[in-house]
């Protein structure tokens, strides 16, 4: 049985200082499944009344392309989604067995590279049937826990962090131009943040086509952590550091999320600002 884990959530969207239109889209989910007593004359002692397991599911997407094109592609990345993870006959992992836990995480890693790609056909056949949204396209940054096991897709800059024990860790990798040349030693990991093509995508769903796969990541989480998963308006002007001060100085999610928003203002918030918090207790 995975471990008995609470998960407060919380989650911010803002349009930012000078955008006209907020092309982010985000979404949380619970999900899970259960055994709940009706009749038994079993005493609750020895049978309790439920037996439940819950996983949440967490995503965020930045759209681009002209018009209104990336508010649609965002949109309609995470609405198809949700189509595919509906059509799915499996809902929910099962990893308390250790003979078939690592085939479950594998298999359940083919399940979202599926998702993925059927995304980006969707966002591809939208795009080939209405010109105005030639290539329109999306970041994704997808994240699944259950239990202790975090799980993250991750196609595009929008980020996910692991907050732990106060110290603030990458959990995904941009697809940036700038991180690609830092990647292969052209330029430093400390010039990145500056580079002039470190908002030039290398990476997402939809676009102009070729195949796409995304980044997988498995983290295994602790009793404490804390999840970020946010788009560019957040990470593009917020440092490490800060982002770090705000989740160490903040007594819930729904604050931390308040303050990243503020943050982002402060900064000037010349792009729409999408953010998500999770932390993880011990269930009483």
């Amino acid at each position: 049985m995975p471990h008995a884990i609470r998960v407060e959530i919380s989650a911010r969207t803002d349009r930012g200082l000078r955008r006209e239109t907020n092309e982010d889209a985000y979404l949380v989910f619970r999900t899970g499944r259960f055994l709940q007593r009706v009749q038994s004359n079993i005493e609750e002692g020895e049978l309790e009344s439920r037996y439940d397991v819950a996983g949440h599911i967490m995503a965020v997407a930045d759209g681009m392309g002209g018009a209104a094109a990336g508010e649609v592609a965002s949109r309609e990345a995470l609405l198809e989604a949700f189509r595919l993870i509906l059509r799915s006959p499996k809902w929910l992992l099962t990893l308390d067995d250790p003979l078939t836990r690592s085939s479950e995480i594998q298999s359940f890693f083919e399940r979202v590279r599926g998702y993925i790609a059927g995304m980006h056909d969707a966002l591809l056949r939208h795009a080939s049937q209405n010109p105005h949204a030639a290539g329109m396209g999306t970041t994704l940054t997808l994240v699944y826990s259950l239990g202790l096991d975090l799980f993250v897709a991750h196609v595009g800059d929008s980020r996910a962090y692991l907050y732990r024990d106060g110290v603030l860790h990458h959990i995904t990798r941009d697809h940036t131009v700038a991180q690609h040349l830092a990647d292969s030693g052209t330029i430093s990991q400390e010039e990145v943040d500056e580079h002039p093509e470190r908002h030039i995508l290398t990476s997402v769903v939809g676009g102009h086509g070729g195949a796409l796969q995304g980044d997988m990541h498995h983290v295994p989480l602790q009793v404490g952590d804390a999840v970020v998963v946010c788009t560019d308006g957040l990470s593009g002007q917020a440092k490490d550091e800060e982002i770090n001060e705000v989740l160490r100085n903040a007594a819930s999610c729904d604050d931390a999320c308040d303050a990243l928003i503020a943050l982002a203002h402060e900064r000037g918030a010349p792009d729409n600002v999408t953010v998500i918090v999770a932390r993880y207790f011990e269930r009483s």
